[in-house]
């Protein structure tokens, strides 16, 4: 489904065939505005195999503009959807990204939550850019596990442009970039519970447990994002990139 210059996936989870090599990110009112400023990350959105709507706001611009109901899918929801795929399939799965503490408090939970998964990691270098030295060294790990699901925890946008990069030089089945969950699911960053997610007010629970983080995606980027669809509703739609 086009929106907004983005083919988002509007489909079930289920319907994703997972044999043949794809690139699964993300989108949200945030990525969007960012990506605006950012080619190199645009592109990267662009060329995802598939796009999910992570957030609210796009599925309000599906509403608005098209006309459609789709279904909000968060990055914890991919993620959980392809660790039950991979148990079913004991599989492999690699986790790129985050501390050390975190990657292996992951690997606890997978070992009990996941028992058929065998799970490798790497924790990078906390840097903005990584050396070709230190990009050799992550691909090597990766490819010589040879997942079959690759996941990727840097941030936006930084995680979805290391994977546009490398792509063609990386050995996985399925590559998704999904930031913040390896702490959700680790952890070490508590999600917001079950009562803002069913009021799909997710992004306030996390602006109450992060405000420093998490004030301009929602006070800066959101009414840019609105004013975007009042645009596009109207055929007003001057959005450059």
């Amino acid at each position: 489904m086009k929106i907004m210059n983005y083919e988002v996936f509007a489909n079930e989870l289920m319907s994703i065939n997972l044999d043949t090599k794809k690139v699964i990110n993300t989108i949200n009112p945030h990525s969007y505005v960012t990506a605006k400023r950012d080619k190199l990350f645009y592109e990267a959105l662009q060329n995802s195999d598939i796009l999910i709507p992570d957030g609210s706001g796009i599925v309000l611009a599906a509403k608005q503009i098209v006309k459609k109901d789709i279904k909000k899918i968060a990055g914890a929801d991919l993620h959980k959807f392809l660790l039950e795929k991979m148990d079913e399939r004991s599989a492999k799965v690699f986790y790129m990204g985050a501390s050390q503490n975190t990657l292996e408090s992951i690997k606890e939970k997978t070992t009990l939550e996941y028992p058929n998964i065998k799970v490798q990691s790497y924790s990078p270098p906390f840097k903005p850019e990584f050396s070709k030295e230190e990009n050799d060294i992550i691909i090597s790990k990766i490819n010589a596990f040879k997942p079959d699901v690759l996941f990727i925890g840097m941030t936006a946008p930084k995680q979805e442009k290391w994977l546009h990069k490398h792509r063609d030089s990386l050995d996985f089945k399925v590559a998704s970039s999904i930031g913040a969950v390896f702490d959700f699911y680790a952890g070490t960053v508590e999600r917001p519970s079950q009562f803002w997610l069913d009021l799909h007010l997710e992004w306030l629970g996390r602006l109450v447990k992060e405000p420093k983080r998490m004030w301009r995606r929602n006070f800066v980027s959101t009414p840019l994002f609105l004013w975007d669809v009042l645009r596009y509703k109207l055929n007003l739609n001057a959005v450059t990139y």
